[in-house]
């Protein structure tokens, strides 16, 4: 059966009494867009006016048989097998359902999923960028099917490629974080430690903290030894080092970092401003601690490498080769 078989055409006038098959959206420019009328309402002759007041002369009623499903329940089906950890979402609204977070936290999109769901004709899903750091009630995707009515078998080919969610939400763990400011320039007091309080503030962003920060000149030897006693003493969960990070002779902390025993991801990050960030791992029995060197501009710009990589060490996430390579797409944040 075609799909033009279960609609029925009934001129406005002649509809009073009659059930909406689908929500009416009324849009005045600048003022509203929404639902005048929901599925289900049953006609008065006093919608007439308002139902002609936004081009709406005729109306269809639904005859739903086997093998069909209406825009509300093909979308529901396809939320529901969407969905993962930390998602939620209501009732459809306009034939659309937003699936939402329900926690702070680092959300993460199955590109390949969407991708395969949208190649489906007739069904969509759109979704925010995946690692974006979302909060409670804010949307994560969207779905719907384009049609008032779908075949079933459809929707059902979507919720088959969803037999993993496309969305889950990680929740960030709170950190302790040992923080070691290197240059001679700060740790002899020449000039005020700059980098501190920004990189405390970003930090508690995430429900971590910066149990201690120690000073450096720069000297290897005393670097590494800072990083020792981080790791051995105080057993934080991550490590931050900032100040050094050039090519000039006297900057040694990636060195350092290197010597202490870190396990080097990559030196060097294809995103501006950050280009300089070191990541790696230090080993500690059979956990390994995520380690960073912060270049200069952590300081005084508001968005740079330490701000992406940030959330997914919080989140708990292992940073790749491969993460670093990707951020090169999109990476030009400034100059």
């Amino acid at each position: 059966m075609k799909p033009d078989a279960l609609l029925r055409e009934v001129k406005v006038e002649d509809a009073v009494g009659m059930v909406l098959a689908h929500d009416l959206t009324q849009i005045i420019p600048g003022q509203f867009k929404g639902r005048l009328f929901k599925k289900g309402h049953v006609i008065r002759e006093e919608d007439i006016p308002a139902l002609l007041s936004i081009g709406k002369e005729h109306i269809y009623t639904l005859h739903l048989t086997d093998g069909w499903l209406h825009e509300d329940e093909a979308a529901g089906r396809i939320a529901a097998a969407a969905g993962g950890d930390h998602v939620q979402f209501g009732a459809p609204h306009e034939g659309k359902i937003t699936l939402k977070s329900a926690i702070r936290g680092l959300a993460k999109i199955d590109k390949d999923r969407a991708d395969a769901v949208n190649a489906i004709d007739q069904v969509i899903v759109s979704t925010i960028k995946t690692d974006t750091v979302v909060q409670p009630g804010q949307a994560l995707v969207g779905t719907r099917v384009i049609p008032l009515v779908i075949e079933e078998e459809t929707v059902a080919r979507a919720v088959r490629v969803l037999d993993e969610p496309l969305v889950k939400v990680k929740p960030f763990r709170p950190l302790k974080v040992g923080l070691i400011t290197t240059g001679s320039e700060v740790f002899k007091g020449r000039i005020a430690d700059k980098f501190g309080p920004v990189v405390k503030e970003k930090v508690a962003a995430f429900g971590s903290e910066v149990i201690d920060q120690r000073f450096a000149p720069d000297d290897t030897d005393t670097i590494v030894a800072e990083i020792r006693r981080f790791l051995e003493r105080d057993r934080v969960d991550m490590l931050l080092l900032t100040g050094g990070m050039s090519v000039d002779p006297d900057d040694r902390t990636p060195g350092a970092i290197k010597r202490a025993g870190a396990r080097i991801v990559s030196y060097g990050t294809p995103m501006l401003p950050g280009s300089m960030l070191l990541i790696g791992y230090m080993p500690r029995g059979a956990e390994e601690v995520p380690i960073m060197g912060l270049p200069g501009c952590v300081m005084h710009d508001p968005y740079t490498s330490f701000d992406v990589l940030l959330p997914r060490v919080c989140a708990g996430e292992t940073v790749t080769r491969d993460d670093i390579t990707a951020m090169g797409y999109g990476g030009l944040l400034g100059c």
